[in-house]
């Protein structure tokens, strides 16, 4: 009788190290020493836990034993008229990607705008042509991956990603809408985006990120955007999660401010198993403003996170962040912020705002805002509350006729809109009303807005 012998499964560590050597192999060699670096420093970090004060309400357990591979292609590739689904307008400029990889086919169009003279929208890999000074003097400059273990391992499989470069005095007046799917492959798989955005002196623009996956398949987005903000200009940046219910996503978004600009950043997060936003602003020069909103709703088990920190390094600025989540199951909301104002920072005017929604007996919600200040004659405040739904309210509604279901849903929507009513572009604002709508307890029964 014949005896069959089969290879041992490979461990998750191992299916890293793999990958890692596999990519690293075909890399561009601009890259290798960065990606060898942050490789070697993931290693020694390894996965946080909740031993870790950073993570002290969210355990990345099921991301760490996960057999998971850098995604390979989808079975079944998305087509142009999927994107409807995703897209805010048609006349955007567009990047999508699928499992981690740029799609150019997809991001043509039917019909794309041209780009304004002195926009560079391009995939990450390939836009070292006439830029290569300017990524070098950027990618990973920001996002610091010494003591994240996330960053670190992102930074070891760059590769694909997007690139945008937004040159002196060019005000970009339609959005940039950079669009992540993944869809499921021939096993479990994970991809790391990396987004580098460079607004140069007395520019604007308008940036949009959307990660978007199916529901019943189990994948992991591992994500860094680094903005650097020149002086005088401004960006509106907006980050959307829409994941599958199976999805893990870890996403980090650095932003760093030069004299006299404005930076404004949305996170709406309306899908993923468990999701942490973290959010690391740096205001480097006087006269600046950064404005950080965010609205979040989870239902069943659903685990989300937004860990945030501000920097004030000069005085005469401000920041504002205002986040509002809704809580229904036994899902789970977390928010942490931190306020640093740095000695000399006087006239420092910051405001933090965390609010949570609890729809249900077994739904949880933990804050822990802090201030640290090293300056005199400033004024920071921070406030946190964690509430059920006005009983009062809800009885006002019915004795005028209104459903108690049809009020529950207006007064869940009006709650969360204060953070909503902070976004300024139109079609962005309109769509997430209408996708918070279709995630309330009874929203097919009401109206919803307008």
């Amino acid at each position: 009788m014949t005896t069959m012998t089969t290879m041992p499964e490979m461990s998750a560590t191992d299916l890293l190290a793999t990958d890692f050597e596999r990519l690293n192999g075909v890399a561009r060699a601009s890259l290798t020493t960065l990606r060898r670096a942050a490789f070697d420093r993931f290693g020694q970090l390894g996965y946080p836990t909740t031993r870790h004060e950073q993570w002290k309400y969210t355990s990345v357990k099921p991301i760490a034993e996960a057999a998971l591979r850098l995604a390979d292609a989808p079975l079944r590739p998305p087509h142009q008229r999927e994107l409807g689904e995703y897209v805010f307008s048609d006349d955007e400029h567009r990047l999508v990607f699928v499992n981690g990889r740029f799609d150019p086919a997809l991001s043509a169009g039917a019909a794309p705008p041209p780009l304004p003279r002195g926009v560079h929208l391009d995939n990450l890999a390939d836009a070292s042509a006439g830029n290569a000074a300017t990524i070098e003097s950027h990618l990973a400059r920001h996002a610091d991956y010494d003591d994240a273990a996330f960053v670190a391992l992102n930074t070891a499989f760059l590769h694909d990603g997007a690139f945008i470069r937004i040159e002196r005095g060019v005000v970009v007046e339609k959005p940039i809408h950079l669009l992540f799917i993944t869809r499921p492959g021939h096993a479990p798989g994970v991809v790391h985006p990396r987004v580098l955005i460079i607004v140069e002196d007395d520019a604007s623009a308008t940036v949009i990120e959307t990660y978007a996956g199916p529901d019943g398949s189990k994948y992991f987005t591992n994500a860094v955007t680094e903005v650097v903000v020149g002086e005088k200009s401004s960006i509106d940046h907006y980050r959307i999660g829409r994941e599958g219910d199976g999805a893990f996503h870890i996403g980090r978004l650095n932003l760093h401010q030069s004299r006299s600009s404005n930076a404004t950043s949305h996170v709406a997060t309306l899908g993923g198993a468990l999701v942490r936003n973290e959010i690391n602003a740096v205001i480097d020069a006087e006269g600046c403003n950064c404005d950080l909103y965010g609205v979040y709703s989870a239902s069943g088990t659903q685990h989300v996170d937004n860990h945030l920190r501000v920097d004030h390094l000069k005085p005469h600025c401000n920041s504002r962040e205002l986040f509002k989540g809704i809580l229904d199951g036994h899902a789970t909301g977390v928010f942490r912020g931190r306020i640093f104002v740095a000695q000399g920072a006087h006239k420092t005017d910051a405001k933090q705002t965390s609010r949570s929604l609890l729809l249900s007996e077994t739904a949880r919600a933990r804050s822990a805002p802090q201030l640290e200040i090293f300056a005199d004659d400033v004024k920071c405040t921070h406030g946190a509350t964690i509430g059920q739904l006005d009983e009062d309210a809800m009885f006002y509604m019915q004795a005028r006729g209104i459903s108690r279901d049809e009020a529950r849903d207006m007064l869940i929507f009006a709650f969360a809109n204060e953070a909503l009513a902070k976004i300024r572009h139109q079609p962005i604002r309109t769509r997430l009303e209408a996708l918070l709508w279709e995630r309330l307890p009874h929203g097919s029964l009401a109206r919803g807005p307008g």
